[in-house]
């Protein structure tokens, strides 16, 4: 199959880089869909804006490059396009829980067309064709909460919970895409999965529990559902529950408290680290009881000790001080609006959600920071009487370094769209 990928090109608050090289489930965009797609695609051609679509008459896949999709959903996307042998493309209905849920608050991406809204996701059996099928896969939604609350907490919205989907596809437009798609769509998906199958499939049920009993431990931390990498140091007295995956060279210290995580490559992870329901990029070092919940950090970043960050999303190569608290929760129950594909501020849709530190940033010890807010990329924060909470989106021209004698040290890597130079450390 020939695979076509068109451009994205808007790039995504606070981290001022565009969707396809963020780190999702801890790849970059562009290399999780082409791991995705590889049985299937023996050619692929990436196309620039304004560029004209070849005229092949082969079978083709064409999609734009800001998509997050998993195995399940393109299996059975292309088992069904190929079976009606017709152009078609991917769609939605608005009654579809996840999609409703998660996906389309805050995006730009998707086409309304009646009770529908089309994906730039499009199957072609034999070369481009002016029109394209809507096509319709069923997400199997099912939902899920995440913790017990009190009631007064889950405001007008109802209880906490998200709508899990077991096959998944959704347009990365704004920061909160990139939480959905590592956590709902893709820790939680992975779960619910699991218990799928552990309900369907009798010998998978017994080769779990087999296992478990052969390793003398718990059936969440048997070897089938924690994957851990080479050279890995383990303190044994950490916890580790499954379903979680830990990459190459990672360190785990005594009292580490693990629960379905993605760890990346050569982490280290101090004593008395939390970690539920996160993704950790390669590099990234958690020093003491840092501890993380439904949170997305990307490659070569620290968080330190003693720091507490609840569905948020960081960048590449950032720091955040020690002592520091990032709420995801308003007091008072008003609605939570956060950054949209525009850069606008839009609804949410969450009761609850914590905020997006971007690229190259470096915050004091000790910060608050309120619910959705952003910290654009290269921003320093330096902890004052004057700087300790952070209740508005912080820009690039409120970054604190400008006012340091010793502000040429700290260069602009991750400049907006309308600046055309990148400068180095």
């Amino acid at each position: 199959m020939f695979k076509i990928i068109l451009q994205d090109i808007h790039r995504i608050t606070p981290f001022n880089e565009r969707a396809r090289d963020l780190r999702i489930q801890n790849n970059p965009l562009w290399l999780h869909q082409r791991n995705v797609l590889a049985p299937y695609t023996t050619r692929e051609r990436e196309m620039k804006v304004g560029e004209r679509l070849p005229q092949d008459r082969d079978e083709m896949l064409v999609y734009r490059d800001n998509l997050f999709f998993d195995e399940q959903y393109i299996r059975t996307f292309i088992t069904a396009a190929r079976k009606k042998g017709r152009a078609v493309r991917a769609a939605f209905s608005i009654d579809e829980p996840a999609f409703k849920e998660h996906a389309l608050p805050l995006s730009s991406s998707y086409t309304p067309a009646g009770g529908l809204y089309l994906a730039d996701l499009w199957y072609y059996p034999r070369g481009l064709v002016a029109d394209a099928e809507p096509l319709i896969i069923n997400l199997e939604s099912r939902e899920l909460g995440y913790y017990h609350v009190p009631t007064y907490m889950a405001d007008q919205s109802g209880d906490l919970t998200f709508q899990v989907p077991l096959r998944t596809l959704i347009a990365i437009d704004s920061w909160v895409h990139i939480f959905i798609a590592d956590v709902v769509f893709g820790l939680f998906s992975r779960g619910a999965r699991f218990e799928k199958r552990l309900g369907e499939d009798l010998p998978f049920k017994l080769k779990i529990l087999g296992k478990a009993i052969y390793e003398g431990c718990q059936i969440l931390e048997c070897s089938e559902l924690v994957k851990i990498g080479r050279n890995c140091v383990i303190d044994p007295h950490a916890i580790i529950h499954g379903p979680t995956t830990i990459g190459d060279n990672v360190t785990i210290n005594a009292g580490a408290v693990i629960e379905n995580c993605i760890i990346g490559n050569n982490v280290n992870i101090s004593q008395d680290v939390q970690l539920m329901l996160s993704v950790v990029g390669d590099g990234a070092f958690l020093p003491f009881r840092a501890a993380l919940f439904m949170t997305s950090v990307m490659e070569n970043s620290m968080i330190a000790q003693n720091t507490c960050l609840q569905m948020c999303v960081v960048g590449r190569n950032t720091f955040i001080g020690a002592g520091s608290t990032f709420t995801d929760y308003n007091l008072v129950p008003a609605p939570i609006r956060a950054m949209d594909g525009h850069g606008n501020l839009g609804l949410s849709n969450r009761p609850v959600i914590g905020s997006a530190v971007g690229h190259n940033c470096r915050l004091g010890s000790g910060l608050i920071v309120y619910p959705a807010r952003t910290i654009e990329s290269d921003v320093v924060l330096a902890a004052s009487k004057d700087r300790r909470v952070i209740d508005k989106n912080i820009r690039y021209e409120d970054s604190d370094h400008h006012k340091f004698k010793s502000a040429g040290l700290h260069k602009r890597l991750y400049p907006p769209k309308d600046e055309t130079e990148l400068e180095s450390w």
